[in-house]
């Protein structure tokens, strides 16, 4: 794991210098040694840095930005396959220098170009200059692991794994991206392709770019796309011979992370995804695994006590932390350093936790998400499918007059029904569904259930609404008509909140202390079997992540596992209202509003309710706290 960064200057303005400036802006990813390439050629300046976290060949012959031919490279990430691939490069004549994969990169692109990248198992970010061709080559993972930004305006084109690594080019301009600025109240994160900047995005998952520094002609393409696979017929196989087959991959997913040079260590919350991993990893080895928890002394969020019986049950050698009010007030004013754009999900704060108490004997820690998204885990699920049939249970006349009635239906006994506390925002969306003739699941997952403030809603809050952008939420229509509505929103999920929300999260936070996060559940191979498995496989109307669940029950007991699924969350909104309320008052007064992206009516009413208790306004306090401190460290 690291951080690169770097430039194409067709004016001409930068320098070595301004290069380290961008480049030293990563250390945090990279403290064990840096690397910078400076080129200038008839066209442009190219610029290529490096941060480096020493992972495998700790030598200096692992040092980046690393050369072969006419070939360089500044490369973040792993290629948990790199082996495999250099066996078949030396028989085509390849010679090798390290033992890196960095290395095996370099030359699997100059004998394969571009059609290198099926063979790779791997999260990775990397970019190739090509100084025989005069091209630059950006490539990101398939399911979006490792972030890639990039920046073009004004003959200038910056990219890095993190934006805060463009503020140093005097180039870079600081203006906001109000659709981004939208789509963050909206969704709690800003999805790819945009960031919170103009003129600056996110390279796609599963995507690369391909710059001709002749022509200055930027192409962004796609590799790979899990709607592939979710198009693909159904496998016609018994639910025993997917079983088998989907612990096969588990394994060989799970054993390839444990390639390091370093120690490597496991969070465990114990659940059914973290359990999979630990269990699987632990019976294929004597030594003990070490396992990591982070605990909460409030019981309705604290998972520690399930995490320690499977820990004991399986034989890690188990570490586990209680989290304090003060650990995590010291924690949230690092928060718009380390994500560096508005980031409005709050359990960053556990990951960061159970980051740093991991680094403390680690360089690498397996995490264990994409299990949801991947095998149907989320509650949402069942909930968006009940909402669905009743719905469409309504007959279309009666639709109109449903929708009215909805708006002033009582929302004590709605809160009941649809098990969410902030159902008061949400009538008037719900509402608005009554009016579509056949509304999916997707939709209702998309408006009732994933968004916070809905546009309507949001026209009280900004003084400027822009349009709404397109985002991958509005991607169903590219899946097969006939796919069922559980893969429907399985496939969605698995290009918006899990890349730009969970792994976004995740990558910054063990790389806030230098710790390299793993993910086997994110190996292609298991998405590309379970996107073609019967929805049946996976989740029925009793049942979720059936499979894996399965799988899990053959490592540790069923009566240790089954109990209320709780996610990674922490009380910090009822912090907030009482020990943290003087940290949020510091960024949330009237003269800290002078930006002027707000109506001062909404935040004062948005203040107000939340700390009056009203739990509809949680989501939108937090993130109007998390604006506000981002912006205070980005823009002033």
């Amino acid at each position: 794991m690291c951080g690169i960064a770097g430039f194409i200057d067709y004016r001409k303005r930068s320098t070595e210098q301004i290069l380290i400036k961008c480049t030293d802006s990563l250390i945090h990813r990279g403290p064990d040694g840096s690397g910078y390439d400076f080129t200038e050629t008839d066209f442009c300046q190219v610029g290529l840095g490096h941060r480096r976290l020493s992972i495998i060949d700790l030598s200096s012959a692992g040092a980046q930005p690393m050369h072969y031919r006419h070939l360089s490279i500044v490369f973040n990430g792993e290629i948990y396959n790199y082996e495999e691939i250099k066996k078949e490069l030396l028989a085509l004549g390849h010679n090798f220098s390290s033992h890196s994969d960095t290395e095996v990169i370099l030359h699997a692109f100059d004998e394969w170009g571009k059609e290198m990248m099926p063979r790779f198992i791997g999260m990775f970010a990397f970019t190739i200059y090509d100084r025989q061709n005069q091209e630059v080559w950006c490539f990101r993972d398939r399911p979006g692991s490792k972030p890639l930004y990039f920046y073009w305006h004004d003959g200038l084109f910056l990219f890095g794994s993190e934006l805060k690594c463009f503020h140093p080019h005097p180039g870079f301009k600081k203006e906001i991206n109000t659709q981004a600025l939208l789509q963050f109240f909206q969704y709690g994160y800003i999805l790819a392709p945009l960031s919170i900047f103009k003129h600056a995005r996110k390279l796609g998952p599963g995507h690369y770019l391909h710059i001709n520094l002749k022509t200055q002609e930027v192409q962004e393409k796609k590799y790979w796309d899990v709607f592939d696979y979710y198009n693909k017929p159904k496998l016609n196989i018994s639910y025993q011979e997917a079983l088998t087959e989907t612990e096969k991959l588990l394994v060989s997913a799970c054993q390839y992370r444990m390639v390091a040079d370093v120690p490597v260590g496991v969070f465990l919350s114990g659940g059914y995804d973290s359990t999979a991993v630990t269990a699987i990893l632990q019976a294929n080895r004597t030594e003990k695994l070490k396992t990591y928890t982070i605990g909460f002394f409030e019981e309705d969020h604290n998972e520690a006590v399930y995490a320690k019986k499977v820990a004991n049950y399986l034989g890690t050698s188990h570490t586990e932390h209680y989290c304090t009010t003060r650990e995590a007030q010291d924690i949230l004013p690092d928060i718009p350093f380390f994500c560096d754009e508005p980031f409005g999900d709050s359990s960053i704060i556990p990951t960061i936790l159970v980051s740093k108490l991991a680094r403390k004997e680690v360089t690498v820690a397996l995490s264990a998400d994409a299990g949801d998204e991947t095998y149907a885990g989320y509650n949402k699920y069942p909930l968006a499918l009940s909402f669905q049939n009743k719905l469409n249970r309504v007959p279309d006349f009666l639709k109109p007059t449903a929708g009215r009635f909805l708006k002033y239906f009582p929302s004590s006994i709605l809160k009941a029904i649809v098990r969410n506390p902030a159902v008061d925002l949400k009538k008037q969306r719900l509402s608005n569904l009554f009016h579509e003739k056949s509304v999916s699941a997707v939709r209702l997952m998309d408006i009732f259930l994933s968004q916070a403030y809905s546009t309507e809603q949001l026209e009280a809050l900004l003084t400027s609404l822009p349009q709404k952008p397109i985002s991958n939420f509005n991607s169903s229509n590219l899946l097969r008509p006939d796919l069922g509505e559980i893969d429907s929103m399985l496939a969605i999920d698995y290009i918006t909140y899990l890349p730009d929300d969970i792994l976004a999260k995740v990558d910054r936070a063990g790389m806030s202390v230098s710790l390299e996060g793993r993910e086997p559940l994110l190996d292609h191979r298991l998405i590309q079997y379970a996107a073609q498995l019967p929805e049946s496989f996976k989740m029925t109307s009793k049942n979720k992540k059936i499979i894996l669940k399965d799988i899990v029950h053959k490592y540790v007991p069923k009566e240790m596992m089954e109990r209320p699924k709780m996610g990674f969350g922490i009380p910090v909104f009822s912090w907030l209202r009482s020990d943290l309320k003087y940290y949020a008052d510091e960024y949330l007064g009237k003269e800290s509003f002078a930006h002027g992206l707000f109506k001062q009516e909404e935040v004062d009413r948005i203040i107000s309710h939340f700390y009056n208790g009203d739990k509809n306004f949680n989501n939108p306090f937090w993130y109007l706290l998390m604006f506000q401190m981002w912006y205070k460290k980005w823009m002033n």
